[in-house]
């Protein structure tokens, strides 16, 4: 299965990824040597990268360390390939703009023949590329334009009302962990995942570790550095643990919201 990472801050922070731990998720000590991709959210717009190699070889996230991007929000996706071809166009995360803001998402399992599954009439909201989770993105964003196309910026509760009901049909069709952002919020739904020996089902789809970062810090784990230069509050979600810390395993069907730095209170 794909491996997935989202960062949320209190105050824009560096995030500088390297060859090490996480890296090495994409392609050297596991499977997921499809493609990667990276966002980083600049107020209510995102720089996206993407690549179709392994994380593990890739010159870009040297390249990224030394950029010394600094953003609140970021969603990291590596990517093991099982529907749609190896192609940048099926590398995530996944982005659309919405009511003036960008969407980004990032989808962690598998559906098989959702175009079949999904009562989905493409009206604004198109696929590029073939994959399951890119169509489920847009099915997302369809639902949220009832919500967006006519107010600059909807309650938590509603959009988080139609995040529940997205998610929870989802997990009818098959694995469903999802890490979806909208600049403001960043929305986590944790399922479940694949036990890679034996290919049986298993939780937490997601873990979550809350960090203070003091001033003039410097918090490596692995697979990622945060540098920070005021005192600030970070939320940090993963796949699998990335350190030897207190990271929480989430439920099954577990939903958090983000924001600044803080889990909100749903």
């Amino acid at each position: 299965m794909c491996e997935l990472f989202s960062m949320s801050s209190s105050k824009a922070t560096e995030v500088s990824f390297s060859l090490d731990e996480f890296s090495r998720h994409g392609g050297l000590t596991d499977q997921h040597k499809d493609g990667w991709g990276i966002a980083y959210y600049d107020d209510n717009d995102a720089r996206i990268i993407k690549e179709t190699c392994s994380a593990s070889e890739s010159a870009y996230l040297d390249f990224i360390k030394n950029l010394s991007i600094q953003s609140k929000i970021v969603i990291s996706h590596i990517r093991f390939a099982t529907i749609g071809e190896k192609s940048v166009r099926n590398t995530q995360p996944f982005s659309r703009e919405l009511g003036g803001k960008r969407h980004v998402f990032a989808h962690n399992g598998d559906f098989q023949n959702l175009d079949e599954k999904l009562d989905i009439k493409p009206k604004r909201f198109r696929p590029i590329g073939n994959t399951d989770s890119e169509l489920s993105f847009c099915y997302l964003m369809e639902l949220m334009t009832t919500i967006w196309e006519n107010v600059d910026s909807p309650d938590l509760a509603q959009r988080l009302k139609i995040f529940t009901l997205f998610a929870h049909e989802m997990r009818e069709y098959g694995i469903a962990n999802f890490i979806y952002s909208d600049s403001e919020y960043t929305f986590i739904h944790s399922h479940k995942r694949l036990v890679k020996k034996d290919k049986t089902e298993a939780s937490p789809g997601f873990h979550i570790l809350k960090r203070s970062c003091p001033i003039e810090a410097s918090n490596k784990i692995d697979g990622l550095e945060l540098s920070a230069n005021e005192p600030q509050e970070v939320v940090l979600v993963a796949s699998v643990p990335l350190s030897n810390e207190n990271w929480v395993a989430l439920k099954e069907g577990e939903i958090k919201v983000l924001r600044n730095g803080k889990t909100i209170e749903l």
